[in-house]
């Protein structure tokens, strides 16, 4: 099976739909990598043969950093600029542009999809850190709410905006499927180069996978060779 930073979101992957609001938004771009870190260089190899330049990409070994120690380990890349943050495994259409646009420059800044106060348990789309927070981060497993967002929030350095448009956090099978159905507008997703002889309601066919002529997927991903009943 694919990382999942590279199943597929209506026409592209969630790591493109992570990176490509990125392109207008800031000059350069990191991506960090661990599991099955093979598969996601060789998708990046892709997008740089079509155009844009390749990211550089941060190898997180021999364990995965979080986010906070991931940061940590891009101190020398980041070399005194503020840095936007997003998670490779968030479906949404949020405006990345805007968000850093409307940045003051000085405060942790949050774009959330969740109503109301943000805290431990909202959503986050994305997330900007200005330098003199991320050289205080250090290189150990952790995420941002424990190192950053619990204490900027306490001290009232915090600029919380508020995302109306889709936002799924595909961390289970069902999310994900959600996700494709938001991109379709309730329709199945079929990947191209799919083969579908059967019929399918509501279900995800992967590129390259094949439905057979008895088969009626409903409310299904089928990833390749296997398929995830969603119920």
């Amino acid at each position: 099976m694919r990382p999942k930073p590279l199943c597929p979101v209506g026409d592209r992957t969630l790591l493109d739909w992570a990176l490509d609001p990125l392109e207008s938004a800031v000059s350069d771009v990191a991506v960090n990598v661990h599991h099955r870190r093979a598969a996601i260089e060789e998708h990046l190899d892709r997008r740089a043969e079509i155009g844009g330049d390749r990211p550089h990409v941060s190898v997180e070994d021999p364990v995965a950093l979080g986010t906070g120690g991931a940061i940590a380990q891009l101190r020398g890349w980041l070399d005194g600029r503020s840095v936007v943050v997003l998670n490779a495994d968030t479906w949404h259409r949020a405006d990345i542009a805007a968000f850093v646009g409307g940045w003051d420059g000085e405060r942790v800044r949050i774009l959330t999809p969740t109503p109301g106060p943000f805290g431990a348990r909202s959503g986050v789309v994305a997330s900007i850190l200005p330098w003199s927070v991320a050289v205080a981060l250090e290189v150990t497993p952790s995420g941002l709410w424990e190192v950053v967002w619990r204490d900027a929030l306490v001290a009232g350095s915090i600029d919380v905006a508020h995302e109306t448009g889709p936002v799924v956090d595909c961390a289970r099978p069902a999310d994900y499927l959600r996700a494709n159905m938001e991109w379709s507008g309730g329709q199945s997703v079929i990947g191209e180069g799919a083969v579908v002889d059967g019929r399918v309601t509501r279900s995800v066919v992967w590129p390259g996978s094949v439905v057979n002529p008895a088969e009626h997927l409903v409310d299904a991903i089928r990833a390749d060779l296997r398929t995830v009943l969603v119920r």
